[in-house]
């Protein structure tokens, strides 16, 4: 079942089977290990809640000198492993067949991490969609509006949901409120994994 709005938030529960959960989370596990996870700082100089990583060639971070793309982990200077097929494969069915994404920002959310509202607005491009995959404990969403005092509203993201963020919603205000810790079993030591695959560059000719 999918779940839409006119705006261009939509949601597909369960989209990944149990299998294909426990076979993702081990693979991302598994690239991380060349690209580890870390805390990043945001541009005032605190550490965010979650920890994060990245796959593709491109990846996304923050510190003191603010919110970019770049190609090489800020810690091991090496580059980030390759995005997954099985993520590549939903991105070509859900966002958009014809342009591959080009970033996956892997965030994990343990204990009271959470994640502020924000947009995703870094990327060079708005028009194409931003697709995230939710595996691990379930995760309390808060979608908004363009401004950041529109009205929000609060759903559950399960293990195994996609969402994609398109047309007018691609720049809704958005956030986690908290994790239910011990929702899942999926990740090892508990807590949540959330990809979100991002076309980031400008296309070249």
């Amino acid at each position: 079942m999918t779940v839409s709005t006119t705006t261009g938030f939509r949601l597909w529960p369960g989209k990944l089977s149990l299998e294909a959960q426990a076979a993702l989370a081990a693979e991302v596990l598994a690239l991380s290990q060349a690209a580890p996870f870390y805390k990043p700082i945001t541009r005032g100089g605190k550490a965010m809640s979650v920890e994060t990583t990245n796959l593709g060639p491109l990846g996304w971070l923050t510190d003191a000198r603010g919110y970019r793309y770049q190609s090489e982990h800020p810690e091991t200077g090496g580059p980030w492993p390759p995005i997954p097929q099985v993520l590549l494969g939903l991105w070509a069915e859900l966002a958009d067949p014809q342009t591959p994404p080009d970033a996956c920002l892997v965030n994990l959310y343990r204990g009271d991490a959470r994640m502020g509202l924000h947009q995703d607005r870094d990327e060079a491009d708005f028009s194409f969609p931003v697709l995230s995959v939710s595996l691990g404990d379930t995760a309390v969403f808060r979608l908004g509006g363009l401004r950041r005092n529109d009205p929000t509203t609060s759903m559950r993201l399960t293990s195994g949901d996609v969402c994609v963020l398109a047309g007018e919603a691609r720049l809704f205000h958005h956030g986690v409120d908290r994790i239910l810790a011990g929702s899942s079993r999926l990740i090892p030591g508990g807590g949540r994994i959330n990809l979100t695959l991002r076309r980031a560059g400008p296309l070249t000719p």
